[in-house]
């Protein structure tokens, strides 16, 4: 397949990809489906990136093109909890030959788990032209799509990013109190067990250093009619 054959893909604002808009999701423009990326894998627009709770499946095998970002050492400050300053961020899109004229597909491992999380990050410093593959890395291996252990390199650019913006997408402590007081809706995305207190973390995993169950005040759940919630 040649770039000739190859539309551009979308912006974030343009059109969802068919296979997406009919499953009812409430922002298909978000997503792209396995097909659409397989399209457009020689796309020069397009800059795919993998993260992954695992970080060393990436070099067992990826999608072709796909670049990594490690969620942990990428994304995060090394000495505060924090994520990464604005010039690291900018130095990290640079080295991976991203800018705002390419479209950027994350995708990972745990149902795009850290891929999302990844995704996150960038919106978090203004850069809002990506998407998240739908079905993530096992639907596009169970689909027997190819996979490499080629690394790719693509010329470093200019990027220049904006100054980081956590209020327009992040809610803080006084943020929810507010909210829990005046009654407003909230849902925790958690497993049943971390909502009702029974574990601090999530079910076949480490603790994450959690000192408390349970959940906020008045957030919902979707959770198994044989669980109960604690008296």
């Amino acid at each position: 397949m040649t770039t000739a054959n190859v539309s551009a893909p979308a912006s974030t604002s343009g059109a969802p990809d068919p296979a997406i808009a009919s499953k009812g999701y409430a922002h298909p423009e978000m997503l792209v489906s396995t097909e659409w990326l397989a399209q457009h894998l020689d796309d020069p627009t397009l800059r795919i990136i993998e993260s992954d709770e695992d970080v060393l499946l990436y070099d067992m095998g990826h999608i072709p093109g796909a670049q990594k970002v490690d969620w942990h050492e990428d994304l995060n400050d090394h000495l505060m909890r924090d994520y990464v300053s604005r010039e690291q961020f900018q130095a990290l899109l640079r080295g991976k030959g991203i800018d705002e004229s390419t479209t950027v597909v994350f995708y990972g491992d745990k149902n795009n788990w850290w891929a999302t999380y990844a995704f996150w990050v960038f919106q978090l410093f203004g850069f809002t032209n990506a998407k998240v593959m739908d079905g993530g890395r096992t639907k596009w291996e169970l689909e027997g799509r190819p996979m490499v252990t080629e690394v790719p390199r693509f010329p470093a650019t200019a990027y220049v990013a904006p100054e980081r913006s956590d209020s327009a997408i992040r809610a803080f402590m006084d943020d929810v109190r507010r909210h829990m007081e005046a009654n407003g809706p909230m849902v925790d995305v958690r497993s049943p067990d971390e909502y009702t207190g029974l574990k601090l973390h999530m079910p076949d995993y480490p603790q994450e250093g959690a000192m408390r169950g349970g959940h906020i005040p008045g957030a919902r759940t979707a959770l198994p009619h044989s669980v109960q919630l604690p008296s």
